[in-house]
C-alpha cells in the first residue's frame, strides 16, 4: 500500500525562498531573470494583495539599469529586503455608537522602512482598508518621502471604518479607542502619521488629544493639525498645489505653461479640490470633478465661486457632487455605472489630466481615451491611480507622465515642514511654507529627471522617481548594515 503525503502552502513557501536565494548567491545575475523571480516570490508570499504586487511590479521593472550598474544593490538583496515591512501592527478597534451599540473595527500600521528617517505616512479610515492595500501604500511612501530629500521613512496605517454617516461623537469615540491602540507604536522620532482618505482635521484633532493625554506630552507625534495647536499652514493645500507645481515643470520642459488649459480633475477631497485651486491661480480651468456616487462635467468650467461652493459641499455638508447641478444646472452629473469597463470622466477633450481620487482608477480604455482626447499631461494626485498597462499606454503616445510618488509629494514634503516647526516650536508664514514646497516639487521634478537622464531613461519620470528614490534608501541601507 502507497503512501499519501501532502505539501503544505509554507513548505512550498520555503522552496520559492531556497531557490530564489540559491540562484542569486553567485556574482552574475542576469536583471530581468530576477525580477521576474522576485515578483514571482512576493505573489507566492503574499498571495490576494493585488495592489503591493502591482507597487512591486512597477519598481522592480524600472529600477533594472541601476540594478545593473550596481551590482551591490542585488548582492546586498537591497530590494528583496524593501518589499518586507519592517514591522506591521494589526489591532481591533472596539467603539460604541450612538445608540449604545459596540462596533468592532480593525486597525493597521505598516511601518516600511526607516532607513533614512522616522517612519512618515497618512491614516486612511475606509471600508475598503486592508493590510495589502496598506502595503502598497507604505511601500510607494518609501520612495515619495525619499525623494523630497527630507529625512523621512516610509509608512501607513487605517482602519476599515467609514467615518461617513458617523455623528461627530462616533467618530471621536472610534478615534479615541484607535489610538489608545497605535499610541504603543509611534512617536516623534519613531512614526509621525498624517491624515489620508476619511482622515482630516476633525480625525487628526480626535487622535491627537487621546495621544497627548495617554503620554503627557505635547509633541509633534502627528501632523495635519490645527494651525493654532502646532499645525503648519499649507499643510491641508499641499498635496493639490505640490500636483500642480509639478506638471507646471513638466510643462516648462517643452516651453509651455498652465495658463489657457483645460483640465480634467477626479475626486473631491483635499487633493482635488487644492488641485483645482492652484489651476486656477495659474490661468488654468478645470471642467471636471467626481466622487464615488459619479462626476460632474462643466464646460463652462470651474470658477473660484463655483470651487467654494464644492469645498461647502464636501467639508461641511458632506453631500454628494450631485448637488452641484442643483446650483449650476448647466454642469452634467453622470452617475457611476458598474457595467461600464471605463469612465467616461477620462473621455473628456482636454489639456492635462489630474487623478485625484483613488488607487488604479485610470485602467487601459481610460488611457486611450485620454490620447484621443489631445491629453498632453497627466500628473497623479491620488496614490497609484494608473494601472500599469494604462501608464505604458500614456507613455507611448508621447504623453507626459507624472507618478504619484513624484508628483504627490507635496502633502508629505510639508508634513515634514511641519515636524521641523514643532522641534523648533516656530511657525512658518503661509509664504515662506508655498515657497518651500515650491522649491522642493522643482527638486523633485529636477530629480527624476536626472536619474532618469543617467540611467539610459532620459524623459522617463516613472524611471526616474523609482530610481532616485530607490538609491538613497539603498545607499543608507547598505550603511546600515543587514538589519
Amino acid at each position: 500500500m502507497g503512501l499519501a503525503y501532502t505539501i503544505s502552502p509554507a513548505t512550498v513557501l520555503d522552496g520559492v525562498r531556497m531557490m530564489f536565494w540559491a540562484a542569486y548567491a553567485v556574482k552574475e545575475i542576469n536583471t530581468e531573470e530576477w525580477i521576474v523571480d522576485l515578483l514571482e516570490l512576493v505573489q507566492t508570499k503574499d498571495p490576494g494583495e493585488k495592489e503591493f504586487h502591482q507597487a512591486v511590479a512597477e519598481v522592480a521593472s524600472s529600477l533594472k539599469p541601476a540594478l545593473e550598474r550596481n551590482p551591490k544593490y542585488r548582492q546586498a538583496k537591497i530590494l528583496e529586503r524593501m518589499v518586507e515591512p519592517e514591522r506591521v501592527v494589526m489591532f481591533r478597534v472596539p467603539w460604541m455608537d450612538d445608540a449604545g451599540g459596540v462596533q468592532v473595527n480593525r486597525g493597521f500600521r505598516v511601518q516600511m522602512n526607516s532607513a533614512i528617517g522616522p517612519y512618515k505616512g497618512g491614516l486612511r479610515f475606509h471600508p475598503s482598508v486592508n493590510l495589502g492595500i496598506l502595503k502598497f501604500l507604505a511601500f510607494e511612501q518609501v520612495f515619495k518621502n525619499a525623494l523630497t530629500t527630507l529625512p523621512l521613512g516610509g509608512g501607513k496605517g487605517g482602519a476599515d471604518f467609514n467615518p461617513k454617516g458617523k455623528s461627530d461623537a462616533e467618530v471621536q469615540r472610534f478615534c479615541h479607542s484607535f489610538m489608545l491602540e497605535l499610541f504603543r507604536h509611534i512617536g516623534p522620532d519613531t512614526d509621525v502619521p498624517a491624515g489620508d482618505i476619511g482622515v482630516g482635521a476633525r480625525e487628526v484633532g480626535y487622535m491627537f488629544g487621546m495621544y497627548k493625554k495617554l503620554v503627557n506630552n505635547f509633541t509633534g507625534v502627528l501632523t495635519g493639525k490645527g494651525a493654532t495647536w502646532g499645525g503648519s499652514l499649507i499643510r491641508p493645500e499641499a498635496a493639490g498645489y505640490g500636483v500642480i507645481y509639478f506638471a507646471a515643470e513638466i510643462l516648462q520642459t517643452k516651453g509651455k505653461t498652465l495658463d489657457g488649459c483645460r483640465c480634467l480633475v477626479s475626486g473631491a477631497g483635499n487633493v482635488a479640490q487644492f488641485a483645482m485651486e492652484k489651476l486656477l491661480h495659474l490661468g488654468a480651468t478645470p471642467i471636471t470633478f467626481s466622487d464615488s456616487s459619479g462626476y460632474i462635467f462643466d464646460e463652462a468650467g470651474i470658477t473660484a465661486d463655483k470651487l467654494l461652493f464644492i469645498k461647502e459641499l464636501k467639508n461641511m455638508r458632506r453631500g454628494r457632487v450631485s448637488e452641484y447641478v442643483e446650483r449650476y444646472p448647466e454642469a452634467v452629473f453622470t452617475p457611476v455605472d458598474p457595467t461600464h469597463d471605463h469612465n467616461p470622466l477620462w473621455a473628456h477633450k482636454a489639456d492635462c489630466a489630474f487623478p485625484c481620487a483613488t488607487q488604479n482608477e485610470i485602467n487601459a480604455q481610460d488611457a486611450h481615451n485620454l490620447v484621443q482626447g489631445k491629453v498632453q499631461v497627466v500628473t497623479e494626485g491620488a496614490n497609484m491611480p494608473t494601472e500599469l498597462e494604462g501608464v505604458h499606454i500614456l507613455q507611448d503616445n508621447g504623453v507626459l507622465f507624472g507618478p504619484a510618488k513624484a508628483a504627490n509629494a507635496g502633502g508629505v514634503s510639508v508634513s515634514g515642514l511641519e515636524m521641523t516647526q514643532n522641534s523648533m516650536r516656530l511657525s512658518w508664514t503661509r509664504d515662506e511654507v508655498d515657497s518651500r514646497l515650491k522649491q522642493i516639487m522643482k527638486g523633485i521634478h529636477q530629480g527624476c529627471l536626472d536619474a532618469a537622464e543617467a540611467h539610459g531613461v532620459a524623459g522617463n519620470y516613472v524611471a526616474g522617481a523609482n530610481i532616485a528614490g530607490f538609491i538613497k534608501v539603498a545607499n543608507a541601507m547598505l550603511d546600515q548594515g543587514v538589519v
